[in-house]
C-alpha cells in the first residue's frame, strides 16, 4: 500500500513538472511569436506617426491658402489623400497580421471570482508578458471585489498616449492600446468602455455572492479572536501566579541581603517585595501588549474599522520601523567605525609592546631613557585615540547637524576656559617627565617639603615625609621652583651627610678630628669607602666649629643615620673627656662641676676647689 502511495505521488510530481515545463515552453514560443509581430507593429506605428505629423502640417497649409491658390490647394490635397490611403493600408496590414496571429497566439484570460472571464490578453506591455498581465489584472480586480467600500463611479477611463487606462483611485487596473483593440476589431476607447462595464458587472456579481458569507465569516473571526484573547489572559494570569508562588518558595535560596560591612541596604524580605512589585508591573505590561495586539486585529476584520487598526499599529510600529530603518541605514557607517577601532586598537597594542621593551631594557635607543618609555607611550596613546576619534567623527549619527556642531563648540569653549590651570599642570608634568629631576622612590626636597616620591601624574606629584604625611604638589609649582634630589647619585657615588659640633679651644683639633671620624665609622649605613672626613668651618670667639662629613647610599634613612651619628659623637666625646661647648657655654674651671655625665667620670671625682693667689705688696 505504501509503495503504491509513493508511486502515485511520484507520478503526480512528474506530471506537474511536465505540465509546468510544457506551459513554460508554450509561453516562450508565444512570446517569441509576439515579439516578432511586435517589431512589425512598431515599424507600422512609427510610419503612422510620421504620416500623422505630415498630415497635420498639410492640413494647416491648406487652411492658410487663399481661394485663388487653387493649384497649390489641389496639389496639397492630393498629398493628403495619399497619406490617408497609406495610413489605411498600414492599418489593413496591421489588422491582417493580427488576424493571422490570432489563429496561433495563446490568449490568457482575465478572471474574476475564479470562474468568470472578462476578456483575453494577447499582447505584451513593456516587459510584462501576456500571462503576467492577465494575472496582475486579475489580482487588481480581486482587490476591488474584496473592498467593501468600493464605489463604481470611481472606476474611470482616462485617455493616455495611444491608449486608454481604466483607473480606480491611484490604481491603474489595466491599459488598452490601439494595437490591443485591433484584436477585438475595435478602437481603444470603445474597448475600454466595454471592459469597464464588464468589470463592474463582475464585481457586482461577486459581491452579491460573497457578502453574507463575508459578514458571517468576519463575525466568526471576531468571536475567535476574543475567545483566544480571553484564553491568553487567563493563561498569563495563571502563569504569573505560579511563578510568584515559586519565587516565594525559593526566596531563601535565591535572595541574599544587600549589605556593606555593618550596614544593610536591603533585607531578603525587602528585596522580595521590590521584585514582586516589578513582577506585577511586568504582568500588567504583558496584559497591555496583548490588548494592544487584540484590538487592531479585531478592527482589521471589518473594512469600516480597518483605518483604526492601521492607526493603532502605526503608533507602535512606526517608531520601531523608523528605528530599525535608521539602524539598517547606519550599518555601513557602524562597520567603518568598528574597522577603524579594531585597527587602531591593535596598532596601539603594538606601540605599547615597543615601549614596554624599551622600559624593560630589552630594546635600547640612543638618547632615549628607559623611564621615558611609559610616559611617552601614554602621550602617543592619547594622540592616537584622538586621531581615531577624528576619523570616526564623520561616521557618527548627526555629526553633520548644526546642533551637534554647536554643542561641540560649546563644550570645547567650556573646557578651554575652565581648565587653564589644569592644562598648565599637564604641560608642566610633561616637561618634568622629560627633565627627569626625580623618579618614584627618590628622596627629594621641594620648597619647604622633604620626602619620598610616591606618585607622578600629569597634574600633581605626591610624596611622603618622615611623619607619614602625604604632600601633594602641583606640577606647575615644581617647574617654577628648585628641586633637590638626594637619591640620584646615592647608589653610585654616595650621598654626603654632615653635622657640626662646636668645641672649646682647650681641646686639640687632632683629637677632635679623630673622635668625629670614629663616631662616623661606628654608625650604621655610613660607608667606609670613601672614608669620613672633618672640616673646621669656623673659629668663633669661644669655640671651634667642626663638621663631620660622611657618605651613605641609603638616602631614605637619613634621619636614622643622623640620630645614630649624634649619639656616637656624644658617647665618644664623653669617653674621651671632651666637653661640647655648644652653643655658648662659659665655665669657671676652678671650683666648677664638669659638663661630662657622671657615669663617664672616674670614681671619687670631686669638683676642684677654687685657686686663690694672694700677692702681698711691700
Amino acid at each position: 500500500m505504501r509503495k503504491k502511495l509513493l508511486l502515485s505521488i511520484v507520478i503526480l510530481l512528474i506530471s506537474a513538472s511536465h505540465l509546468t515545463a510544457q506551459k513554460d515552453s508554450t509561453d516562450i514560443a508565444n512570446i517569441s511569436l509576439l515579439e516578432e509581430y511586435q517589431q512589425k507593429f512598431e515599424q507600422i506605428e512609427q510610419q503612422r506617426l510620421k504620416d500623422s505629423v505630415r498630415k497635420v502640417e498639410l492640413e494647416k497649409r491648406i487652411e492658410s491658402l487663399s481661394i485663388s491658390d487653387l493649384t497649390t490647394r489641389q496639389y496639397l490635397q492630393k498629398q493628403l489623400t495619399d497619406i490617408e490611403r497609406e495610413e489605411a493600408q498600414l492599418m489593413a496590414e496591421k489588422k491582417k497580421s493580427i488576424d493571422s496571429l490570432r489563429t496561433t497566439a495563446v490568449a490568457y484570460p482575465v478572471v474574476v471570482g475564479g470562474t468568470d472571464t472578462i476578456y483575453h490578453i494577447y499582447t505584451k506591455l513593456g516587459a510584462s508578458t501576456p500571462r503576467e498581465r492577465a494575472e496582475n489584472i486579475s489580482k487588481k480586480i480581486k482587490m476591488l471585489v474584496e473592498d467593501d467600500l468600493f464605489r463604481p463611479d470611481s472606476l474611470q477611463i482616462i485617455p493616455a498616449e495611444n491608449a486608454h487606462d481604466i483607473v480606480y483611485g491611484d490604481i491603474i487596473v489595466l491599459s488598452i492600446s490601439e494595437t490591443e483593440a485591433l484584436w477585438y476589431d475595435s478602437d481603444s476607447k470603445k474597448l475600454a468602455i466595454e471592459l469597464r462595464n464588464k468589470i463592474l458587472q463582475a464585481i457586482e456579481k461577486a459581491k452579491s455572492e460573497k457578502s453574507i458569507v463575508k459578514i458571517l465569516t468576519r463575525i466568526g473571526l471576531v468571536i475567535l479572536v476574543l475567545a483566544l484573547a480571553v484564553l491568553f489572559f487567563k493563561l498569563i494570569g495563571i502563569g504569573f501566579k505560579k511563578a510568584q508562588a515559586f519565587i516565594e518558595i525559593k526566596k531563601d535560596k535565591w535572595l541574599r541581603k544587600l549589605a556593606y560591612k555593618d550596614y544593610t541596604f536591603l533585607t531578603e524580605d525587602q528585596e522580595l517585595s521590590i521584585f514582586l512589585f516589578l513582577f506585577k508591573i511586568f504582568r500588567w505590561f504583558v496584559y497591555i501588549i496583548l490588548l494592544y495586539i487584540t484590538l487592531p486585529i479585531i478592527f482589521s476584520i471589518f473594512p469600516f474599522t480597518k483605518g483604526w487598526a492601521d492607526t493603532l499599529f502605526g503608533l507602535i510600529w512606526s517608531p520601531f520601523r523608523a528605528v530599525f530603518l535608521a539602524v539598517w541605514e547606519y550599518l555601513p557607517n557602524l562597520f567603518s567605525i568598528v574597522v577603524i577601532y579594531i585597527v587602531m586598537k591593535y596598532f596601539i597594542r603594538f606601540v605599547k609592546y615597543i615601549f614596554s621593551e624599551i622600559e624593560s631594557g630589552n630594546l635600547k635607543l640612543s638618547g632615549f631613557h628607559a623611564d621615558w618609555a611609559m610616559p611617552t607611550y601614554s602621550i602617543l596613546r592619547f594622540l592616537l585615540y584622538a586621531f581615531m576619534f577624528v576619523m570616526i567623527f564623520p561616521y557618527l549619527p548627526g555629526s553633520d547637524s548644526d546642533i551637534f556642531k554647536g554643542v561641540s563648540v560649546f563644550m570645547g569653549l567650556l573646557f578651554s576656559l575652565g581648565s587653564s590651570s589644569a592644562i598648565g599642570n599637564i604641560v608642566a608634568g610633561l616637561v618634568i617627565t622629560y627633565m627627569r629631576p626625580f623618579k618614584i622612590g627618590d628622596r627629594i626636597h621641594i620648597g619647604d617639603a622633604t620626602g619620598i616620591v610616591l606618585e607622578k601624574t600629569l597634574l600633581v606629584t605626591r610624596m611622603r615625609n618622615i611623619r607619614n604625611e602625604i604632600i601633594t604638589i602641583p606640577n606647575s609649582s615644581l617647574l617654577t621652583g628648585n628641586t633637590v634630589n638626594y637619591s640620584t647619585e646615592a647608589e653610585e657615588k654616595g650621598l654626603i651627610i654632615n653635622t657640626s659640633v662646636t668645641i672649646g679651644y682647650d681641646v686639640p683639633w687632632r683629637d677632635m678630628h679623630q673622635a668625629l671620624t670614629d663616631a662616623a665609622n661606628k654608625t650604621n649605613l655610613i660607608l667606609k669607602d670613601p672614608p669620613p672626613f672633618v672640616w673646621q668651618t669656623s673659629l668663633e670667639d669661644f669655640y671651634v666649629s667642626y663638621q663631620i662629613n660622611c657618605y651613605t647610599n641609603a638616602p631614605t634613612r637619613v634621619m636614622d643615620i643622623y640620630s645614630e651619628l649624634h649619639q656616637h659623637i656624644q658617647d665618644i666625646c664623653n669617653e674621651r673627656g671632651i666637653e661640647i661647648m655648644s652653643p655658648h657655654y662659659r665655665a669657671g674651671r676652678d671650683g666648677s662641676q664638669t659638663t661630662i655625665p657622671a657615669n663617664y667620670l672616674p670614681k671619687g671625682y670631686k669638683a676642684p676647689g677654687f685657686n686663690v693667689n694672694l700677692t702681698q705688696k711691700k
